[in-house]
């Protein structure tokens, strides 16, 4: 039997928060999930506005699910319009998980162009592949593979796991990561626009994906990705006469009207869109960014765009 304890956790949904597109590993078991916080397999479920949590993880469990933001002081500084209300009324306790650096890097290069069921399934396939083994009670639970293990590894093992053309991308970047040419811990010290450019320099990053690593593992949380799910929501509900809008001004827009909490913005906005559309009976891929991993480098990651960023706070 598992020996389990106690973390306060008011205003935070566990389901919720895991369910939202953030992560693809956790698995639902018991009365919880299981899954892991780096190299530490953990279980965790929800008591009311406590986590009971594996024995001696609670420190770890706290910093991960970021019960330490000021919920309610995040949720009060969206925008005040309908929409955002909605989602944020339909959000509550979902918080910005604090993920590993080159695991969350490395799972969202693999994201691009799928779906959730995908990206579970390419995770999975990773982490037993090339992984650590772990044991929670009776369930199996493998750690991310680090850069050097993925580096030694081929493409063709990497296409075993169904990473497509994204093989070539996860091969390379792991590469460049493993050898200390790109210090992804040291790159936390950079600004907002020099980490973004640091990002999409490396192989398989674009802005949507450099703004998912700087949310998921640099919490930086003005990053505002797009993909298409916020491109509908931008176009359909702040622009629905707009007969001509960039991609620049969508992003122009979003890192001035979302503000300082922009990402838990953009991820209440996600996951009440998908959630509506699941509802619906319309199951959408939701992972593909605003255009090709190509054009994407082309344009959208130019830092000229993002100087935005220093413009006054609401």
């Amino acid at each position: 039997m598992m020996k389990l304890t106690e973390v306060a956790a008011p205003d935070f949904d566990l389901a919720m928060t895991l369910d939202s597109g953030q992560v693809f590993h956790w698995e639902k078991i018991e009365h919880g999930f299981c899954g892991a916080i780096g190299d530490r397999p953990v279980y965790a479920e929800q008591c009311g506005d406590s986590l009971r949590a594996t024995n001696g993880c609670a420190d770890l469990v706290r910093n991960y699910f970021s019960l330490d933001h000021p919920l309610a002081k995040i949720c009060a500084s969206f925008p005040n319009d309908a929409l955002m209300q909605a989602a944020r009324d339909f959000c509550r306790g979902l918080r910005i998980i604090r993920q590993p650096r080159w695991e969350c890097l490395a799972t969202f290069i693999t994201s691009s162009m799928k779906q959730v069921a995908h990206i579970r399934q390419i995770s999975r396939a990773l982490r037993e592949c090339f992984g650590n083994a772990g044991k929670i009670d009776n369930y199996a639970v493998h750690t991310f593979p680090s850069p050097q293990r993925i580096a030694r590894s081929s493409e063709q093992e990497l296409r075993e796991c169904a990473l497509g053309y994204r093989a070539k991308n996860l091969l390379a970047t792991a590469g460049i990561v493993s050898s200390g040419e790109a210090n992804l811990e040291a790159w936390a010290a950079l600004s907002d626009v020099d980490l973004r450019a640091k990002l999409c320099a490396l192989p398989g990053v674009g802005a949507k994906v450099a703004n998912c690593v700087m949310l998921f593992a640099y919490e930086r949380l003005r990053a505002f990705p797009i993909d298409v799910w916020i491109e509908r929501v931008l176009r359909e509900k702040y622009f629905p006469r707009a007969r001509k809008l960039t991609g620049r001004r969508l992003r122009a827009f979003s890192e001035t009207y979302f503000g300082e909490h922009g990402g838990y913005a953009q991820q209440y906005l996600f996951h009440h869109a998908r959630s509506a559309s699941r509802h619906s009976g319309i199951d959408r891929d939701f992972s593909t960014p605003l255009r090709s991993a190509r054009n994407d480098k082309q344009g959208a990651c130019k830092t000229s765009v993002w100087r935005n960023l220093s413009a006054p706070r609401r």
